[in-house]
């Protein structure tokens, strides 16, 4: 019951972000405290048949048509114009920056920026120049156990990359395409989860997708039921592999991030994927990370949420000199939303690109010190960059510690070898650019 009283909650947020009239309800959230669970019951059913509120000033299909309908022009597909090497060197980068940016937030993923600049302060490292470092000394509002209880993920602990789900929907992608090739479905991305993932492996929007899988319910409707976190960045994390096996086919790459993101996600949910998807996609074939970010804009409604969030911290990024002028202006527009909503760590994500100037340290670095969802933002900074300048654009210095390994939860992947992950992507990548 309790658990039902917080999924109402949420749901009443979601649905206010997503344009519905649910003010009434907003009024006194302690009522839903009260009620009994016919009550519940009655209020999570009357919540279907609310109607947008007037003067809602966006427009957010989820249906791939609808999406495509209110695009602006972009380049669809884009030219590779350099050798099978070169591409083996940038795949391999997009693996090994993804890995490694991840890696680099995990420690303090959920740490709010200003306990983030005091760690690093403390520790004589601010910025951060790569993997973080430990701690020998207390520092206000961190775990007094924080050095110890992230063994593995700190400088001089690393021995290879840990266990993340932001990794492991990577390498679960990379077997979708390998079991069902580019034609999978929706519908086959979650018969995978459910035989490859463990349920406890997974959260938010994932884990109640999970959860309508076994209850039998199938997509679109596994994305809306009792799912509450349908607009949180859990799909904006599954994208990049789309992207590493359709270089420079930015729109096929945003539409099989589509098909795998309506297993779970709807409108901005969706859209994160989209955009991340083709903008990986789009560095593969450009020399300049602001024009990979505007071709993935491309890929999703200029009439959104997460259009206009990308549109404006490219902008404000541009008029700053310091990212954490950015900062501060994002999170004033955008701070009211959840620290894992796809919104501000998409923004997030894209001020750390727009400031590092193509520096992968530098940008990853900015994305540690933003905060809220660390090893998510870091993770995609990393790739992108990987994609844009190659494997020979990351310091070897953060590359030997991961011993070419990754743990994952995805059943028969644990313990592989990041090469052989680059290997297996690098020939869907030909057979879909020969294609």
């Amino acid at each position: 019951m309790d658990e039902f009283r917080s999924l109402l909650k949420l749901e009443l947020t979601q649905m206010y972000e997503e344009g519905f009239d649910v003010e009434e309800f907003l009024k006194d959230p302690r009522l839903i405290d009260e009620m009994g669970l016919n009550e519940l019951d009655e209020l999570y059913r009357k919540l279907k048949h609310v109607p947008t509120r007037r003067g809602y000033p966006y427009t957010e299909p989820t249906d791939l048509d609808g999406i495509r309908g209110l695009r602006i022009r972009g380049p669809r597909r884009l030219e590779l114009g350099y050798s099978r090497e070169m591409l083996k060197d940038r795949v391999a980068g997009a693996w090994l920056g993804r890995c490694i940016g991840c890696l680099i937030g995990k420690p303090v993923e959920g740490f709010d920026r200003g306990l983030i600049e005091r760690y690093l302060k403390a520790a004589g490292e601010y910025p951060p120049r790569g993997y973080l470092p430990a701690l020998d000394k207390v520092v206000e509002g961190l775990p007094s156990d924080f050095s110890e209880s992230r063994r593995g993920m700190l400088r001089g602990s690393i021995d290879c990359m840990p266990r993340d789900d932001d990794i492991d929907y990577t390498i679960l992608n990379l077997h979708v395409l390998e079991t069902y090739g580019f034609d999978f479905t929706t519908e086959d991305v979650g018969l995978e989860w459910l035989s490859h993932l463990p349920y406890k492996a997974t959260y938010t929007a994932e884990r109640a997708a999970y959860r309508n899988l076994v209850l039998g319910l199938k997509p679109p409707e596994t994305a809306v039921y009792m799912n509450p976190y349908r607009e949180w960045i859990g799909a904006q994390i599954r994208a990049d592999l789309w992207g590493y096996v359709a270089p420079g086919l930015v729109e096929y790459a945003a539409s099989m991030a589509y098909r795998d993101a309506a297993l779970s996600h709807v409108k901005n949910g969706v859209y994160g994927e989209m955009f991340i998807a083709a903008t990986v996609s789009a560095a593969f074939a450009v020399d300049d990370v602001e024009e990979a970010l505007k071709i993935g804009l491309t890929e999703i409604p200029s009439s959104s949420r997460l259009a206009e969030v990308v549109e404006n911290t490219m902008k404000w990024s541009k008029a700053d000199g310091y990212w954490g002028e950015t900062w501060e202006r994002v999170m004033e527009v955008y701070g009211r939303y959840h620290r894992v909503h796809v919104l501000n760590n998409a923004a997030m994500v894209v001020l750390s690109l727009m400031h590092g100037g193509g520096d992968f340290v530098k940008s990853v670095g900015i994305s540690v010190m933003c905060g809220l969802d660390t090893d998510c933002n870091c993770a995609t900074v990393g790739s992108i960059l990987g994609a844009l300048k190659g494997l020979k654009s990351i310091p070897d210095r953060l590359v030997k510690p991961l011993n070419d390994r990754v743990r994952s939860m995805v059943a028969g992947f644990d313990g592989s070898s990041i090469t052989e992950l680059a290997r297996r992507t690098l020939k869907l990548a030909i057979k879909k650019l020969s294609t």
